[in-house]
């Protein structure tokens, strides 16, 4: 909002505001230049063709290069051994229940973002035929959790063509490397054809500019055009494996996987049908829609690097511009160790309205599934469990959109560490039991075991993937990464000399905690509702360097993810010292090497010029934009107070 002052502004000056902060009214020179249509030369959707030396760095279906030499037990393919998963996870990634929050006051757009910007630039190919379920062991003795099943789903994924018999195996990435908004707009002709109004014909360049929503504007379900079967796959989690014509569909097939993902890609298709409006209606239909998709891209681009990268701690070396040099494809070892920060995931969302905004019929059926509904001061507050999120796009349409957004930015996201809450460790993607007396209890503030019939392990499945890859050991990771060893397990954790738990290590307790901090240093009574918001550090019976050196004995056979996740943090950051250089060197080369991003791109200038409309749009822009949300300017960080 621009404040007037006592005097006048000068009209190209306004012109000059307007541009910038991509306003309504075009400028002066935009209305010059209408008449002289400028159709920039489109990215290809795979990201072909970005380096004009090497055409399929960066492309969709190709391999993950890597930064170090692969580490299988046979030199081919097979998984080295280690520590049973679900045990490592029991032990190292548990909760027992306790929420540590983000010390640097990132709320939930931290993890939310960067699962959306997962699914722009990495996915890997499960094989359908090389299940390697992983052990569970009702018997533990911190086993909490019950399965009908003596084992955890595992699939290895699919080895990229001719590798992993006589040669080293690799693996493929589906995406395009770039952030090019391939999550909004996919990666091939076929899914892009039906996402664009118009036929669907496999061609997507005769259809109109503006993508397919549905009623509310929303995205689009299977069957918005009459035949489900011939719409593109999406995963289908939760609720969706039932009912899976009610999936919505998007540029990504993970779109429905929760219902922040689900609102984000909503955001991104209403953004791109605003932008569309904001064109010449004489300019072609195809210009108006790569025009759009040019901007998208670019606005993805600006808020990871202006927004999100800062909030987490992640400073960058200065742009010096395009290198054609630089390979901007995700790294074997980014994409499936230095990414997984899955521990930042909170357990709810919670939507505060106004009382009033949902009725009291609604009330009572968010209620019957789960979700915890508090009215207070004139206000009403849903608590939605994660088990309740899970594939449930109707969910998002019945809370709305603006609610699930504002929910993001109004509170801390979980603390990056290696603890995990256990709507991912244990009952990943489920929903509560068709006979349980009561969803209500199921998921907040602790899941309740007993509503749940299988055990799915996050982080048990984020340690297996690095072995299923060939990831070297932790020490052996980060001298690739420029970094020496550490030598101790005192050493990765940062904690004072540490003792020989022995069987111990079996005793349930050792994973207790006996004190909580705030993050300013004060202590945060156990068992209090203080405890459930304020804590962001916490000290347990057993340290976490005895229970890594009872786990593996050796520092030198630590699992890369594990040790990772297990770092002290680096101050004024989200992140450990070998994760951070991951971080670094990745979103580096994405911008390097992307002949594309947004401060190289001549074709962003020309469309501002000639157009009046800018990119450079903060995510809280986006959002006031395209819903009726009321979020603060930064939504990546709480204010400090």
């Amino acid at each position: 909002m621009i404040a007037m002052g006592r005097h006048a502004v000068h009209a190209s000056a306004l012109a000059v505001v307007l541009i910038i902060a991509g306003g309504a009214a075009a400028p002066a020179s935009a209305q010059l230049h209408a008449s002289a249509p400028y159709a920039p030369p489109p990215r290809t959707l795979d990201g072909s063709g970005n380096n004009a030396t090497h055409p399929r760095w960066g492309q969709a279906d190709t391999q993950y290069p890597r930064i170090a030499k692969a580490n299988y037990t046979d030199g081919i393919a097979q998984m080295r051994d280690g520590p049973a998963a679900r045990y490592v996870s029991n032990r190292i990634f548990n909760d027992v229940g306790q929420n540590l929050f983000s010390e640097n006051g990132v709320t939930q757009w931290g993890w939310a973002w960067g699962q959306w910007l997962d699914h722009d630039f990495g996915r890997e190919q499960d094989h359908p035929r090389q299940s390697v379920p992983l052990t569970f062991n009702p018997r533990d003795p911190l086993e909490s959790f019950q399965s009908l099943l003596i084992s955890i789903d595992f699939w290895r994924n699919a080895a990229a063509p001719g590798t992993g018999v006589t040669t080293t195996r690799q693996q493929v990435n589906t995406q395009s490397s770039y952030i090019d908004a391939s999550n909004v707009y996919g990666v091939t002709r076929g899914r892009l054809d039906w996402l664009r109004d118009g036929p669907v014909d496999g061609n997507p360049t005769n259809n109109g500019p503006q993508l397919l929503l549905g009623p509310g504007r929303y995205l689009p379900r299977a069957d918005a055009r009459g035949n489900p079967s011939a719409a593109p796959s999406m995963e289908l989690d939760g609720a969706l494996i039932t009912t899976p014509t009610r999936a919505a569909v998007a540029g990504d097939p993970r779109a429905n996987e929760n219902i922040a993902l689900t609102a984000i890609h909503t955001l991104f298709a209403r953004e791109h049908n605003r932008l569309v409006g904001r064109l010449p209606s004489s300019l072609p239909a195809e210009t108006r829609f790569q025009i759009a998709r040019r901007i998208v891209g670019a606005e993805q681009q600006y808020i990871t690097y202006e927004e999100f990268l800062p909030a987490l701690g992640v400073t960058l070396r200065p742009y010096r511009g395009y290198r054609p040099s630089v390979n901007s494809s995700l790294s074997n070892e980014f994409a499936v160790v230095g990414y997984r920060a899955h521990s930042m995931v909170n357990g709810s969302f919670d939507a505060t309205e106004p009382a009033g905004t949902w009725s009291d019929a609604k009330l009572a059926s968010f209620a019957r599934t789960g979700i915890t509904v508090k009215p207070h001061d004139g206000l009403v507050t849903l608590s939605i469990p994660l088990a309740a999120a899970y594939g449930n796009p109707d969910l998002l349409e019945r809370v709305g959109i603006g609610p699930i957004l504002e929910s993001l930015g109004a509170e801390r996201q979980y603390r990056n560490d290696e603890q995990l809450d256990n709507s991912l460790r244990s009952v990943l993607f489920q929903i509560p039991k068709p006979d349980t007396p009561d969803p209500s209890v199921c998921g907040l503030p602790v899941v309740d075991s007993r509503c749940f019939s299988f055990v799915l392990d996050l982080g048990a499945t984020d340690m297996q993937r690095s072995r299923d890859h060939g990831m070297p050991p932790y020490n052996a990771m980060r001298v690739a990464y420029g970094l020496a060893p550490k030598p101790t397990f005192e050493d990765i954790t940062g904690e004072p000399g540490g003792v020989d738990l022995g069987s111990l290590i079996n005793d349930p307790t050792i994973v207790d905690f006996v004190s909580l901090r705030d993050r300013h240093g004060r202590p945060v009574p156990l068992g209090t509702p203080a405890a459930e918001v304020d804590a962001v550090e916490g000290t347990r019976r057993t340290t976490l360097a005895s229970r890594l050196r009872a786990i593996y004995g050796d520092v030198g056979a630590v699992d890369s993810f594990v040790g990772m996740m297990s770092e002290s943090h680096l101050r004024g950051t989200e992140f450990g010292e070998l994760q951070l250089a991951m971080w670094r060197r990745q979103f580096e080369s994405l911008r390097d090497g992307d002949r594309f991003f947004y401060l190289n791109d001549p074709a962003l200038r020309e469309i501002r010029i000639r157009y009046g409309i800018s990119y450079r749009h903060t995510l809280a822009d986006l959002i006031r934009l395209n819903t009726h949300a009321r979020v603060r300017d930064d939504v990546f960080r709480l204010p400090s107070d």
